[in-house]
């Protein structure tokens, strides 16, 4: 998965898919998120990862923006802390 460098193949966004930060816990599911196209949003923790990642403020993480209501979002993937530095050191978020 990594090479001599220490550079892991992150998982990149799909087409439909923007990095965010997790900027607030709101309970039930639900975090607040700041998304990389500038938007605020209302990010929901989708069931087949509610046990299994944990997710706190400021992780990285990739949503995938409601098509019909722009302000929400579903979470897809969390990044963790050497897989967030590894982005901010290859410029794909800052």
């Amino acid at each position: 998965m990594s090479d001599s460098s220490g550079r892991n193949n992150l998982r990149m966004p799909d087409d439909d898919e923007v990095f965010a930060t997790v900027t607030n816990m709101l309970g039930a599911n639900r975090v607040k998120v700041r998304c990389a196209d500038g938007k605020e949003r209302t990010a929901r923790i989708p069931g087949k990862m509610q046990k299994r990642v944990w997710i706190r403020e400021d992780d990285i993480v990739l949503v995938e923006p409601w098509d019909w209501q722009d302000e929400k979002a579903d979470i897809t993937w969390r990044y963790d802390k050497q897989q967030a530095d590894q982005l901010r050191r290859e410029g794909h978020i800052n």
